[in-house]
């Protein structure tokens, strides 16, 4: 990626660099709608950023042929969204719900720029595809604290329901759906999980790759707050556990990893406030975990029914619950 002199200029303001010294391209952003990249700095208080450079391409390709006018919408807006979390909110986040320092950002001629902190200076330099359970309770962790931090506070400029999969945002899906119940259902699923009592900020894409780990896996971090919005916690964690453990693992384990979040939400909550009545927003997320399950799996089955995050224990689970629904 070369930097353009408004880039550089913008970089060096926000670091109080006096040059920059290499660019390395770190990754391309989702249909090609931009970069991210890593910018080593010299005469500065920090030796490295992260840069990421939205420049959405005036004709978006899907790589799943899932391209046209609102999904070109959700995109641009969901980089809007990310600016005002970074903005207005990021800086919330405790140490134990981790998220990268934002030195600037800037919307310019329908594109997006923002100066990060480059966490694998920070020490979160390792990236897994999957976890053992060590790390699965570092993501659960991280995600109770997250969810415990924004608990009741509204999503003013962000996704007003969050994550990518969203009833809403997703017609095209839907309608891609082959006829079965969790299609008939998938509107009760939506609103059950939106009227849910105990609301928070969910971080919308908490894969096991938008996590980012210490050398020795005991720390972790998050990035990409495109889909951040208000919600009920357990869509970021059934969607996390499906990320980065083999379905035999999802069911087997699902009883004591839901205790380990809870644990740790319970004890988050209590050290923000001892008022708030942990024990109802257990009861009613518990109950509420295989609907976020069904959820998500409606939106895959319209989207890329073919894929190996629909198994016999998603599927099962959606059943049940659409079953659940028409009674």
């Amino acid at each position: 990626m070369k930097l353009t002199d408004e880039i550089r200029q913008l970089v060096l303001e926000s670091t109080a660099a006096t040059a920059v010294s290499r660019v390395t391209k770190v990754q391309s952003l989702w249909s090609g709608y931009g970069q991210i990249c890593r910018v080593e700095l010299l005469g500065g208080p920090v030796d490295s950023v992260i840069v990421k450079h939205v420049a959405p391409p005036s004709k978006s390709v899907h790589p799943r042929g899932w391209s046209g006018d609102q999904s070109h919408a959700r995109k641009l807006r969901s980089y809007e969204v990310e600016a005002h979390w970074y903005a207005n909110f990021s800086s919330l986040c405790n140490p134990r719900c981790r998220v990268p320092n934002c030195l600037a950002t800037r919307f310019q001629q329908g594109e997006y720029l923002f100066v990060l902190e480059d966490l694998d200076a920070a020490g979160y330099s390792r990236r897994r595809s999957n976890l053992d359970h060590a790390g699965v309770r570092l993501g659960l962790k991280w995600l109770a604290n997250f969810h415990a931090r924004f608990l009741g506070v509204a999503p003013l400029g962000l996704w007003e329901v969050g994550t990518y999969w969203h009833l809403a945002t997703r017609p095209d899906e839907l309608a891609a759906m082959a006829p079965c119940a969790l299609k008939d259902a998938a509107a009760a699923i939506d609103a059950r999980l939106n009227q849910c009592r105990y609301q928070t900020l969910v971080h919308g894409d908490a894969k096991v790759a938008n996590f980012c780990f210490s050398a020795n896996s005991t720390e972790i971090a998050a990035v990409d707050f495109q889909y951040v919005g208000g919600g009920c916690g357990m869509k970021d964690v059934a969607y996390f556990l499906g990320s980065c453990l083999p379905e035999s693992e999802c069911e087997q384990y699902a009883a004591l990893f839901l205790d380990t979040y809870f644990a740790e939400l319970g004890q988050a909550i209590a050290q923000r406030d001892p008022s708030i009545p942990i024990a109802e927003i257990e009861s009613e997320w518990r109950f509420l975990y295989p609907f976020a399950w069904a959820d998500f799996t409606r939106f895959m089955l319209g989207w890329c029914p073919s894929h190996t995050k629909l198994n016999a224990y998603t599927r099962r689970i959606s059943e049940q619950v659409a079953r659940q629904i028409k009674r």
